[in-house]
């Protein structure tokens, strides 16, 4: 009975099988790890304090263009500060005083539901046109009064913003204002998302490079196919650039370090496609145009005044 040998085909096959479900796992196990970092929460104050005020905050949305931080912000008070055991209902006038230079300080009314406060905080250093290795920081505190006294503040903080993830570089306490020091940066999705379309800006711009190169090295003349895919790769490449995460401005770092050269380079090989194209055209329609001499008649008339006269 013949042993079985797999064959070098057979080979390959598997270890493309195993590569696609490696970096399958990989995606996984990176998806999974983001997505743990993302919903940890971070607190800060004194959270066994019975009649102070607890502060629950989620980052919404950074706004690199306008250089704000919205944290959606909702205020509850505890223990005896709550009306008849409500816990959103205040049973004293409270104010909450926040690190926002546009929304300074947030009241609430004793008797009347708290309901959520969207508070925007600046950012600080950085630059939009750095994407996709911009950074930036901010300080997120709040402070308490009840009743016009000062009372125990205990906060909380989330990461909603799927294009951005906050780092706490410090955490301070200080006559009863608590804050966070943030840095905040790119997301890894958004991050690795970025450094694939540079990847591929700069491999679609390199084949066109080559198979122009091809085309006029040979003298093919005007090749429509490669033409029309070279035009559709200039534009595509366009709505490609405009699909980024986190909708980079015109003339950031990706433009100068793919894009650009990208759509410079494919516009140049088409130009220079079509020109040899149009070039080589013609030169090969006059060499195949007939040669017509000046004694040679070519109409049926000439033709019969010479045999009439051979003729006579």
């Amino acid at each position: 009975m013949a042993r079985f040998r797999p064959g070098k085909y057979f080979v390959r096959h598997l270890i493309s099988l195993l590569v696609i479900l490696l970096a399958a796992i990989v995606g996984v196990l990176l998806y999974f790890n983001e997505r743990d970092v993302r919903q940890q929460e971070h607190t800060l104050g004194d959270q066994r304090a019975t009649n102070g005020v607890y502060v629950d905050t989620s980052i919404q949305k950074v706004d690199p263009v306008a250089r704000e931080l919205t944290l959606r912000v909702l205020v509850l008070p505890q223990g005896t500060l709550r009306e008849q055991g409500d816990p959103y209902t205040p049973a004293v006038d409270l104010r909450v005083e926040t690190s926002s230079l546009i929304r300074g300080s947030l009241d609430f009314k004793a008797g009347r539901q708290v309901s959520y406060q969207d508070v925007k905080v600046s950012l600080d250093g950085g630059s939009v046109s750095d994407y996709p290795f911009d950074r930036y920081s901010t300080s997120i505190g709040f402070a308490a009064e009840a009743a016009g006294k000062e009372v125990p503040v205990a906060v909380s903080l989330r990461d909603v913003d799927a294009f951005f993830k906050p780092t706490i570089v410090s955490r301070s306490q200080d006559h009863g204002f608590v804050s966070f020091e943030i840095r905040v940066g790119r997301s890894r999705a958004t991050f690795i998302w970025a450094w694939f379309m540079m990847f591929i800006m700069w491999g679609l711009a390199l084949a066109v490079l080559g198979a122009s190169w091809v085309i006029v090295d040979q003298r093919r003349g005007l090749v429509w196919p490669a033409m029309a895919w070279m035009a559709a790769t200039l534009f595509a490449l366009a709505g490609f650039r405009n699909a980024a995460p986190g909708s980079p401005p015109v003339g950031c770092l990706l433009d100068y370090a793919a894009f650009l050269w990208a759509e410079a380079i494919i516009s140049a090989c088409l130009v220079a496609v079509a020109v040899t194209g149009i070039l080589s055209e013609t030169h090969r329609r006059t060499d195949e145009a007939p040669e017509v001499h000046p004694d040679h008649h070519t109409d049926g008339h000439g033709a019969g005044d010479a045999g009439d006269g051979g003729g006579h």
